[in-house]
């Protein structure tokens, strides 16, 4: 399904759209700057139309297949359309791209008055989608609009053509927004293809994993802009409790709804000890809070039986190796870790403690790995993994959340949040740390004409 002009064509028409894509996408650049008043109007027309339940029919079938199942859903689409709405958009465009000018040439700074600076879009936007995150592929194109920029969309095989839906019913309520969107359900195997659209952007947003953004490395032309929003690690840090009960419930909680699939989800639960008992006390404690929200959240027809027998497979994979690793006496650091590795099994959940300490990604859908990390060696631990840092849920003591807070901040991670809220959308958020228009747009400095007087 390919969406051009406005209007839906078949995927076999790819081709011929392509032929003429660069032409067309000239001439609206050519007519002028797309206005955020424009886009913030249809997306506010939008917003109500989701919440008056008019996609309802697709937007249910994502619990099939997509990272929420139904308990979680609505609960969902209400926060997205909270960021949707006129008043937190225009704030995103205040923090994020301020006025949208830097004249200089105020009456403070008269040393620069002759130059103005405009802020522009960057001009043609690529975006390849990922496909961890219902409605990602929809927002990413929002954005892009905000900024003012042409836009592009690949769309990850898992969409179902629910983007294409939602994007052209913002043409409805806004035609002047077809020139500056088009989407493609281009296979990632069709590398040509997506060539033709990475040669006619001036900035190619990739959403994926390292394998996606080394491939557009080496697609992209010398001079496009790579945005890169890669696959990040989220993690638990927990060093005393404020309210021991609420806390576990809301990490439970969390591991359950988002089934570990998103860069913010907890992958690991890092304890602020040395003693691989105190993990052991732990993962004993936890297990029943773990099982209580699987069963809340995870009972679903997403959590398939071909999804239950690959954890399994590769469970029983791992067990193995650390036999074959005590038996045959070899590599004697990894086999030390593998005798003091123990699984404590729920009902389709699990903890797994580790003797050693390294972020990395768990076998997900409830099944959660547990490893000590005093906090003496938080900054060269994590330090190591500073390509993937992104959020942690921070779970401590009252008289230590500051002293924490700024230590995570100072090792990389750009998100420290309460436990249970670590993958919760707000108003203003940054994406790993950055702001997305800030990235998506140009500063043009212009020299103004000068009043010259002639005596």
């Amino acid at each position: 399904m390919i969406l051009a002009d406005g209007k839906v064509y078949d995927s076999a028409a790819q081709g011929e759209i392509l032929k003429g894509l660069e032409r067309k996408i000239n001439a609206t650049r050519a007519e002028g700057q797309l206005l955020p008043e424009t886009v913030i109007t249809a997306v506010e027309i939008l917003r109500n139309k989701i919440l008056a339940g008019e996609f309802a029919e697709r937007i249910n079938e994502l619990t099939d297949s997509g990272v929420y199942g139904a308990e979680n859903l609505q609960e969902q689409i209400a926060q997205a359309a909270e960021l949707l709405k006129r008043e937190h958009l225009e704030y995103k465009l205040q923090i994020e791209l301020g006025s949208g000018t830097s004249g200089c040439g105020g009456d403070k700074y008269k040393f620069q008055s002759r130059i103005q600076t405009r802020i522009m879009p960057l001009g043609t936007l690529f975006h390849i989608a990922a496909g961890n995150m219902d409605g990602l592929p929809v927002y990413s194109v929002l954005e892009g609009l905000l900024a003012g920029n042409v836009n592009i969309l690949k769309l990850p095989q898992a969409d179902k053509g629910l983007s294409v839906e939602i994007l052209v019913e913002l043409i409805k309520i806004e035609p002047g927004l077809a020139p500056y969107l088009y989407v493609f359900d281009t296979p990632s195997e069709d590398v040509e293809a997506m060539r033709q659209m990475a040669d006619m952007s001036d900035g190619i947003v990739v959403w994926g994993g390292d394998e996606a953004v080394r491939a557009v490395r080496h697609m992209a032309n010398p001079g496009v802009k790579l945005i890169e929003w890669g696959h990040k690690l989220g993690f638990a840090y927990l060093s005393g409790y404020e309210d021991k009960e609420r806390e576990l419930m809301a990490l439970a909680e969390h591991i359950a709804k988002t089934r570990q699939l998103l860069c913010s989800s907890c992958q690991v639960i890092y304890i602020d000890t040395e003693d691989m008992e105190e993990l052991y006390g732990f993962c004993q404690e936890f297990l029943p809070y773990l099982q209580r929200a699987a069963d809340k959240y995870m009972q679903t027809e997403s959590d398939t039986i071909g999804t239950r027998a690959e954890l399994s497979l590769r469970r029983y994979s791992d067990e193995v190796e650390n036999v074959f690793l005590r038996e045959q006496g070899k590599k004697a650091a990894a086999s030390s870790v593998a005798e003091r590795r123990r699984v404590w099994y729920g009902r389709g959940c699990s903890l797994t403690a580790t003797g050693d300490s390294a972020l990395e990604c768990s076998y997900m859908f409830g099944n959660c790995l547990v490893k000590r990390l005093p906090r003496d060696r938080v900054m060269m631990q994590l330090r190591r993994h500073k390509g993937v840092l992104q959020t942690v849920g921070l779970i401590c003591d009252r008289e230590s959340r500051e002293e924490l807070t700024d230590l995570l901040a100072a090792c990389g991670l750009t998100r420290i949040m309460r436990a249970g809220s670590q993958s919760d959308a707000f108003v203003g958020e940054a994406h790993d740390g950055e702001y997305a228009l800030r990235r998506y747009v140009r500063a043009v400095d212009v020299e103004r004409d000068l009043c010259i007087s002639h005596k």
